[in-house]
This record gives C-alpha cells, sequence and structure tokens, in this order.
C-alpha cells in the first residue's frame, strides 16, 4: 500500500507514456518453442521425457497458449515424446494447444497426424518452407516448386485432421510478390494460422512493421480469419523489440523460447517477453513461478543462467551498494512495500515471486549491513556495524552469512 496518501503516478514520471506511443491490443497469445526450435542449439542438453514434463506443467502455470512439443519427423524418439506431452496435455486438461514442426513434406507431417491420433488431440501441425531469395538460390529452388509444395502440404494436414499454421522460413528478407503467392495458396488450401519468421535476426522494428502490416492487409483480402504469428530472433539484439513491435502492427500470436536458447544466438527470451507483455498491459499472467520455470529449464539444458540476467539472474533483485541499499531500506522502514520494490528497480520483484536483496561489499554502507543482520537474524551490538563494513571495505567481493557470523561472534 501507498503510505500517505502519495499515488504511484505521483512518485514515478513514465516517459513511456508521453507523446505518441505505439497502441498495444489486449490478449495476444503466446507460443512456447523451447521444446522444439529451443532444442536446436548445439550447445543444449536434451532433456529427458520427465524433464519435458516438468517444464510443460510450468508453462501451464504462466497461462502459455500453445507449445511445440518437437520434429515428429525427426525419429521415432521425438515422435514419442511429443505424443506423451500432448497426452499429459489431454490428461491434466491443460488449456495449451499442441504444436508439431514439419517441412512441406508428407513424410514430415504423416507422424504428426499418428500422434494426434495417438494422444487422443489435435496438433497443431507447423510446416515450415523457406521464402527468401537467398535460400532459394542456395537450395536450388524455383518459386513454382515452392507453390506446389505449400498447397500439397496444407491440404495433406488439412485432410487428416490437422489445424495448420503455415511458416515461411526467412520471411524478413523474402520478396514481397513471393510471400503474397506463397500465403494466398496457403490459406486457400486452409490454413488456419500464417507465421511470419525472422529466422536469422535480420528484421528492425520498421522492417517488423512493415512486414507485419503486409501480411496483416494480405489476410484481410484473401481470409481474415487468418491469424498471425511472430517468431523471431536474436541474432541482433532486437528479438523483444521486434516482438512489440509485431504486436502493434496486428500480430496476434508470438513464439519465445525459455532463457532465449535456440540456433545461433537463440530465440526471443520468454521470460522478458512475458514481463514486457504485463508491464505494457498486453497480458495479465501470473508470472510468480517464473524464475521456477527457467531454473528447471537451465537444469533440464545445462544452460547456465549469468548472475546480471534480468528478472531471474541472482542479481536481478540484489543491491551491494551503500546509496541504492539506503534507499531500498528506508522504504521497508516505512513499511511501504510498493516504494521498496521500486525505487532502485524498473521490474518489480514481486511480480515474480522474488524479492530485494540487499548485500555486504567494498562500496556498502551501515544500511546494507544492519538490514542484512536483520534478514539474516543474526544478533550483534551496534558496535559491531562499524567492524563488519571495515571489513566489506576490506574485501575484493560480497562477504557471505558465515564471514558475518564469524566477525561477530568473535566480538563475544
Amino acid at each position: 500500500m501507498i503510505m500517505n496518501n502519495v499515488k504511484g503516478a505521483d512518485l514515478i514520471y513514465d516517459w513511456n507514456e508521453v507523446g505518441d506511443k505505439p497502441s498495444y491490443p489486449k490478449g495476444v497469445l503466446v507460443v512456447d518453442e523451447t521444446l522444439r526450435d529451443g532444442l536446436q542449439s548445439p550447445s543444449v542438453r536434451h532433456p529427458s521425457i520427465e524433464e519435458k514434463l516438468e517444464i510443460l506443467h510450468l508453462m501451464r502455470h504462466l497461462q502459455i497458449d500453445a507449445a511445440d512439443l518437437g520434429l515428429c519427423g525427426a525419429g521415432e524418439r521425438f515422435k514419442q515424446d511429443v505424443i506423451r506431452l500432448a497426452r499429459e496435455i489431454v490428461d491434466h486438461k491443460m488449456n495449451i494447444q499442441p504444436q508439431s514442426a514439419a517441412r512441406t513434406l508428407e513424410v514430415d507431417i504423416a507422424p504428426i497426424v499418428d500422434a494426434s491420433e495417438a494422444a487422443g488431440i489435435p496438433i497443431e501441425a507447423c510446416v515450415f518452407l523457406g521464402s527468401s531469395p537467398i535460400r532459394q538460390f542456395a537450395e536450388g529452388w524455383e518459386l513454382d516448386k515452392l507453390l506446389e509444395l505449400t498447397e500439397s502440404s496444407v491440404r495433406f494436414a488439412i485432410d487428416h485432421g490437422l489445424p495448420v499454421m503455415f511458416v515461411t522460413e526467412d520471411t524478413t528478407r523474402a520478396q514481397p510478390e513471393h510471400l503474397r503467392q506463397i500465403y494466398s495458396i496457403a490459406m486457400r488450401a486452409g490454413a488456419q494460422r500464417l507465421c511470419v519468421s525472422d529466422t536469422v535476426g535480420h528484421a528492425t522494428q520498421q522492417g517488423t512493421r512493415n512486414l507485419i502490416r503486409f501480411v496483416k492487409k494480405l489476410v484481410g483480402e484473401v481470409n481474415p480469419e487468418v491469424g498471425i504469428d511472430w517468431h523471431g530472433h536474436k541474432d541482433r539484439g532486437l528479438d523483444i523489440v521486434n516482438t512489440l513491435a509485431a504486436i502493434e502492427a496486428g500480430a496476434t500470436r508470438v513464439h519465445a523460447c525459455a532463457l532465449g536458447i535456440g540456433e545461433r544466438s537463440g530465440n526471443t527470451p520468454m521470460e522478458l517477453m512475458l514481463v514486457n507483455l504485463n508491464l505494457l498491459g498486453i497480458g495479465r499472467r501470473d508470472l510468480t513461478r517464473l524464475p521456477e520455470y527457467c531454473r528447471v529449464t537451465s537444469r533440464a539444458c545445462d544452460v547456465a543462467i549469468p548472475p546480471n540476467y534480468p528478472v531471474v539472474g541472482a542479481d536481478a533483485f540484489r543491491t551491494a551498494t551503500g546509496v541504492h541499499a539506503a534507499a531500498v531500506v528506508k522504504a521497508l522502514h516505512m513499511e511501504n512495500e510498493w516504494l521498496a520494490d521500486r525505487v532502485y528497480c524498473g521490474v518489480p520483484a514481486s511480480m515474480v515471486g522474488r524479492e530485494q536483496g540487499i548485500e555486504i561489499g567494498p562500496m556498502s554502507g551501515e544500511h546494507n549491513v544492519r538490514f542484512f543482520l536483520a534478514v539474516h537474524s543474526i544478533d550483534a551490538t551496534p558496535t559491531a556495524v562499524p567492524i563488519i563494513l571495515e571489513a566489506a571495505k576490506n574485501s575484493n567481493r560480497m562477504l557471505e552469512e558465515d564471514e558475518v557470523r564469524r566477525i561477530v561472534s568473535g566480538m563475544s
């Protein structure tokens, strides 16, 4: 609660709300690609099915709308994992649309049909096709062949009872006329969604807006009921801003992976995307288990979370600087948790089930020491505070709890 009738708007002047600003729709859908595109990273360990199930249940807690469960066509092992995960969705009545990616080949799509029947739930076929001139040149593809593959693959999936999202790879470097022809055929063949992919992380915000607006106009001309997905990569570090630009321009569903894992530099990070969606009022998901989702994925895929990683890193809500700690402590002494969570933090720790942390180090002050002692229930006389602080000033790192206890016990 804000104390003394002071409102949040009185304490934070939000330049983000000044002048012309993007208009974001509410209720954008989210696809989790962790168990498919995320696992295409050369550096990850492939999780066991038990670990995949644990990640799936955490997706449910985060209110993820759809999840790519894997490439059924990659082999029997992958197909069986998709079946097991899809059955888990059915058994636990999860509100998650299961997906499986496939090339525009019947040999890839047929295993999805089998998995869907075995699991007892329609699995969305994410049928993908390279679309850019550079990809066509490297592969020796002609446009007529791409159009033929588009129509035959979508019709095959539809005829076998699968919902279809048609995915154009490298869309952000594709020619408009080629996209017009490919997407038009896909929609007329029955695709319910189109996925615009920044496969190599090429796009800027302006490029993303231009492309999504182009696709939105085309959808309006051919079949306004078709949804538009955005799938981004972070080769240029523009993943989050491009995702927001795509939503602003008309994308109705966006993709991400836990910890941003994936090929090369990876995909849009799910945890950062969800936090930004909530902060911008686009989403209203309960994110208190977001750190757990990231920890489980980190362990399952053997991917380390850097200490300074936003939101879920060890240092994300931790300070050892005297002036920062003083402001947080003063807010807590006012019994104003709202203030303490924001005075030195752009993302409230409470949003993701975490708390502000204050440590003791070379740049600390007395507030750090007093707060640390109270939090760790360490009884110390007032004379202990300057001694602990002096030890911190002479150190080249943070003091550990056992070190502080030894200093205090040595004075008794």
